[in-house]
């Protein structure tokens, strides 16, 4: 969390409550110690899909497919979504869900590691959401962009790692090369002319880019 907890506790107590599979979902997570997008990330990416009415969606880290099932809300009758990610455990597991959740058709699951399926793919998308390797945002940036239609977004999540990006004293000495590499991104993206981003402080930090 990177923002005072009653302030967290307020605006998900006004958020809408899952149910069905993304309920099951959220649920095998919490039990699992699996990572999902936090429920206000979820609603800000409902948004602005809405807005901006995506026929192709890129996903980069897939997990256990929750991301890719409210992104699959968002898509435009016709359109594809292909999602991304490196381990075989999570991959299975979101193959089950999208199949549960009847998406089979419309959501591509594409096994390896994100920057050389990355440097493979030759498509064009109206939206890419990050949300893998913090330490390598910024090595994906330039597919992403070469990928990205005129006009499209890129929403980066987890962009402010637990508060270490905004505040030195924050940082574990572990950490320190991921966040170093996380602070290079948003500068680059903050100030990239292709790029006008906003960076927004909810759940781990997310950071919204249109592609000018």
């Amino acid at each position: 969390m990177i923002c005072y907890d009653y302030i967290n506790e307020y605006i998900r107590n006004t958020i809408k409550r899952n149910s069905g599979i993304l309920k099951e979902m959220e649920e095998f997570a919490a039990e699992n110690h699996v990572p999902i997008i936090q429920p206000e990330v979820a609603r800000l990416i409902t948004v602005l899909g809405r807005l901006k009415k995506p026929e192709r969606i890129l996903e980069v880290g897939t997990a256990i497919g929750y991301s890719t099932l409210i992104l699959s809300e968002i898509l435009q009758p016709g359109g594809k979504i292909d999602t991304i990610d490196r381990y075989e455990l999570m991959l299975n597991l979101a193959k089950e869900n999208i199949k549960r959740a009847g998406k089979e058709d419309v959501i591509n699951v594409i096994a390896g590691e994100a920057l050389d399926v990355l440097r493979c793919l030759d498509k064009e998308y109206d939206m890419i959401f990050l949300d893998a390797a913090k330490g390598q945002y910024l090595e994906f940036l330039p597919e992403c962009l070469r990928m990205l239609k005129t006009g499209g977004l890129i929403i980066s999540d987890n962009i402010l790692y637990k508060g270490m990006v905004a505040n030195d004293e924050l940082v574990v000495r572990r950490k320190k090369t991921i966040v170093k590499r996380m602070r290079d991104y948003l500068d680059h993206i903050c100030n990239c002319e292709q790029l006008d981003t906003s960076i927004i402080p909810i759940g781990d930090g997310v950071a919204v880019s249109y592609k000018l």
